[in-house]
């Protein structure tokens, strides 16, 4: 979320809106009219993706009492049939889950994850969730609805032995747990609105569910049951809309991919619903919108930038997952998006924001963190790919100040780690992290690229969505860096233990000095802003400027504090600077242009040596040659001179010393006369 099957019934209408992308030239001119659009600042950048990850944090309580509920780890859903009634005017539910289990272990009960408040002196908590009964081959069951662990315990009458499907049937009804805001209400243009946003622990909040990171639901049905003035919306494809006797209405959605419990979704208002066309023949889908009909013009407007955003993900990295269903917004009173499985939840219609959670379809959605400690392989992900959308529409300028910007955030203090510790991983405000999970993520997924190149990268992303053993499936930090390794055929775990792992950001320190001959000495040192990272090894962007607007970009593996590099250089180098793409989290770094002693003294050279008449004293052009004393072996001065072309012609054989005095110092050659 962003603070990120079925085949598709052809008899859906597509939309004048929506057709008018189907002519490829058409569409190539209204690609430019967007971009063109688009003229946004780093600043802009950075409050876009403040505005995302404070969305995504919402949804939950600062702290929880749980990562991972050990007493429903012994079934594995593979069905829900969700039926929901609702009004948006009343902050109210009442349901029935039914789910169709496979028990993973002899079982004689079973545990749901459902909120229930004892506290009633919030007038909402009066309804607060009751379960009225529950339901398993006709027969009623005992159950026991914990307040303090919240979870439905519910007792089998009979054992259910380990291997064998069964289904179960929760009736209940009450109103959610607002603290953590899984199901809201609201209005706009005085109507009623309902959302829910469940990420991540708040699908308790209002259906009885598994909402750990270690099961996919295969297929869900939802009926949304509503007042007939209103639209309903979930994820999949709508498969019906019955109209009751009783003023309600009865909408039927269908979703045929893996689904975890927290991207489940429903919202309810007075939408108009517009379509759009994606994809290219023949694996053409539609993209549902649902907005409120006060904003349907500029919805229209801004949600142009849907294609070619959906064009560049799937020529980047694979077909949108989802193409068998279809793609969607639904906009919500929220105040980001969140990336729910086939339609994202919207609270306004910017850009990045779109961007961001069309990326998660692929990064998060298809695969899915394993961990909350591996939230960046959601969020970080998906972030960068709103920064690829920069780079691609507005240009590598503009793609340079968006990595500025995060940078300097990430920058802003000096720790924090991409990948959380478990006892961080229990709190919603670091598992949401705008510097860390989002912007450091994002970062650390560009230093990755820049390291291991473009076509590695890309394709270590490509596979890793493809991965049978993750698509639809969860993802560990692990299974990204063993992909990245085998298609660049590097050992990244240094970067990893560096960046992912450790804290802090690197400052560097780099001189750079002409030695003449068409070289430049580059030395490089490096400081840490954190203990837990001794040194980082990465490439590092150097540019070289000379006069006349002479500019040269060196790449140097840098591995150890101090290393210093020869490189050739067709001018005489003027300035220097230090990462100017912005390719590294790095804070403070200086440049600076000059000379030391061991610079000096290892370029100045005798040529040749041995000689037996002319010796040239060779030196860089940038310092000036003072004299120059030769001395024998018994430290006698035999010849003392200020040219560097030296006749020593008439001096005996043997072996002798010149001082060489230049404006950077003296230094002491060995000369052997022969």
């Amino acid at each position: 979320m962003l603070k990120n099957g079925k085949k598709y019934d052809k008899s859906i209408q597509f939309s004048t809106f929506g057709n008018q992308f189907l002519n490829k030239m058409n569409k190539i001119l209204l690609y430019l009219l967007l971009f063109a659009s688009f003229s946004i600042t780093a600043q802009e950048y950075l409050s876009e993706i403040n505005e995302i990850a404070e969305a995504e944090l919402k949804s939950s309580s600062s702290l929880f009492d749980i990562q991972a509920n050990p007493n429903t780890a012994n079934y594995d859903v593979i069905y829900h049939r969700l039926e929901f009634e609702v009004n948006p005017a009343v902050y109210f539910i009442s349901g029935n889950v039914t789910t169709d289990f496979v028990a993973l272990e002899n079982m004689n009960s079973i545990t749901f994850d459902l909120g229930r408040i004892t506290n009633t002196n919030n007038p909402y908590f009066n309804n607060r969730i009751t379960v009225g009964s529950v339901m398993m081959n006709g027969q009623s069951l005992d159950f026991e609805h914990n307040s303090a662990t919240k979870e439905l315990i519910i007792d089998f009458q009979n054992t259910i032995l380990s291997g064998t499907t069964n289904s179960i049937s929760v009736s209940y009804a009450g109103a959610p747990n607002t603290t953590e805001q899984g199901f809201s209400i609201g209005t706009h243009g005085g109507v009623p609105v309902l959302w829910t946003l469940s990420q991540p622990f708040a699908a308790r909040d209002w259906w009885p569910c598994k909402q750990d990171l270690n099961d996919k639901i295969d297929n869900i049905d939802i009926f949304i049951t509503a007042p007939s003035q209103y639209v309903s919306v979930a994820n999949g494809v709508q498969q019906s809309v019955v109209n009751n006797a009783n003023g309600t209405k009865t909408t039927h959605f269908q979703h045929n991919y893996l689904i975890p419990a927290y991207l489940i979704a429903i919202a309810v208002t007075n939408y108009t619903v517009f379509t759009q066309q994606a994809g290219t023949a023949p694996n053409e889908f539609p993209i549902v919108n649902y907005v409120y009909p006060e904003n349907l013009t500029s919805a229209q407007n801004s949600l142009a930038v849907t294609i070619p955003i959906m064009d560049l993900f799937e020529e980047l990295f694979e077909p949108y997952p989802y193409a068998n269903e279809k793609y969607g917004h639904a906009q919500t009173n929220m105040g980001g998006g969140m990336e729910h499985t086939t339609v994202s939840f919207m609270g306004s219609f910017g850009r990045s924001l779109i961007a961001h959670e069309l990326a998660h379809q692929w990064f998060g959605n298809k695969v899915t963190c394993g961990t909350w400690k591996d939230i960046w392989l959601n969020e970080g992900l998906a972030t960068y790919l709103s920064g690829l959308v920069v780079e691609n529409f507005d240009g590598p300028i503009s793609f340079v100040n968006w990595k500025n910007s995060l940078i300097n955030n990430i920058t802003s203090s000096n720790n924090g780690a991409v990948y959380l510790t478990a006892t961080e991983a229990t709190s919603v405000n670091r598992i949401f992290n705008n510097r860390l999970s989002y912007q450091k993520g994002a970062m650390v997924s560009h230093m990755l690229r820049w390291k291991i190149g473009d076509e590695n990268f890309y394709q270590g992303l490509r596979n890793f969505l493809a991965d049978p053993l993750l698509a639809f499936g969860y993802a560990v930090t692990d299974d990204l860096q063993m992909h990245l390794e085998a298609t660049s055929g590097m050992d990244l775990t240094e970067f990893f233990e560096d960046w992912v792992y450790g804290q802090g950001h690197p400052t560097y320190t780099v001189t750079a000095s002409n030695i003449g001959n068409g070289q430049a000495s580059v030395r490089i040192n490096q400081s840490q802003s954190h203990s837990s990272v001794s040194f980082f090894e990465m490439p590092v962007e150097i540019r070289l400027y000379g006069s006349g607007n002479q500019v040269l970009d060196v790449v140097l593996e840098h591995t150890t504090n101090g290393q210093q590099f020869i490189v050739n250089v067709p001018f005489i180098v003027t300035d220097v600077d230090v990462d100017p793409n912005r390719h590294i989290i790095a804070r403070n770094n200086s440049a600076t242009l000059g000379l030391n002693a061991i610079d000096v003294a290892n370029v100045i050279q005798l040529l040749p040596n041995p000689t037996k008449a002319v010796l040239k004293v060779d030196y860089p052009q940038n310092i000036n040659l003072e004299n120059i004393q030769v001395y024998s072996n018994l430290g006698q001065l035999v010849l003392e001179t200020t040219n560097p072309l030296l006749n020593v012609s008439s001096l005996s054989n043997g072996v002798y010393y010149l001082a060489i005095t230049t404006s950077e110092g003296t230094f002491h050659k060995k000369l052997i006369k022969n």
